[in-house]
């Protein structure tokens, strides 16, 4: 992209998503395996888009010594997924629910020191050149897929001084926010994203999220802007069938 400035060229990113912890429950080597790949990338910044949890923190508590292992110059950005709202951990109220996405939001940032970004962005500076990354709490738009909710700040998070002009990477779990906000509302040329899994399963080279979601794996692009799709790390359910588990690493380039 000609927004890339020269300061980043060559700058890289691996992105992930969609742990969902417990899928590792009666496989660590699996997850320890994920992370020395990661690791071996040396990346420059390592992009988490979402569903760190099935239902709540304590699926992430075992595996604490093998996530402190993930490293990256400018540390580890995520955002948080529908998932990990505890939307799905039925008989307990609201606030029970608010308790549990509070401590998840403590282990990310104190345990794990990772920038869990909710609805906020972290500046990265190299020489005079700016990058900004952009984190929004889930945001499920246009009815596609399962409903889920709708947390996001899209405006609050990019705020910035009027003196910085950074080049901006979005963090958004739904890939259904990019059509709905970002690309109408905004100029980010970027945005990394989650949830769909591809539906887990591959038939005759179509996914099944491709019945649900209008943009549902890989990358997508409207003029100018960006969209790409990891289709995760762990399962909602335990079968992968013609879809892989996905660790991405994307590199900046200025082509100008």
């Amino acid at each position: 992209s000609t927004k890339v400035p020269a300061a980043f060229n060559h700058y890289k990113i691996v992105h992930i998503s969609d742990l969902h912890l417990s899928s590792f429950a009666d496989s660590p080597e699996f997850l320890q395996r994920i992370i020395d790949t990661i690791n071996a990338q040396q990346p420059d910044l390592i992009c988490f888009t979402g569903d760190f949890v099935g239902f709540g923190v304590e699926e992430a508590i075992p595996f604490t010594h093998t996530l402190r292992q993930m490293h990256a110059k400018d540390g580890i950005m995520s955002v948080l997924g529908n998932h990990d709202f505890a939307l799905y951990h039925h008989g307990i109220t609201d606030e029970q629910k608010e308790q549990k996405v509070q401590q998840l939001t403590a282990f990310q940032r104190d345990t794990l020191g990772w920038h869990l970004l909710r609805n906020q962005s972290y500046i990265i500076r190299r020489n005079s050149a700016y990058l900004q990354i952009i984190g929004v709490d889930n945001a499920s738009c246009q009815g596609q897929g399962f409903q889920t909710v709708y947390r996001a700040d899209l405006p609050k998070a990019i705020s910035l001084p009027d003196s910085l002009s950074p080049l901006k990477i979005l963090l958004s779990h739904d890939p259904s926010h990019w059509r709905a906000e970002v690309v109408p509302m905004t100029d980010i040329p970027l945005t990394l994203s989650g949830h769909t899994h591809a539906g887990q399963v591959r038939l005759f080279g179509y996914p099944l999220s491709s019945l649900m979601f209008t943009e549902s794996e890989g990358w997508y692009h409207n003029e100018e802007q960006s969209l790409h799709i990891n289709t995760g790390l762990g399962c909602t359910l335990p079968i992968r069938l013609g879809v892989p588990p996905e660790i991405t690493v994307i590199t900046l380039l200025n082509n100008q």
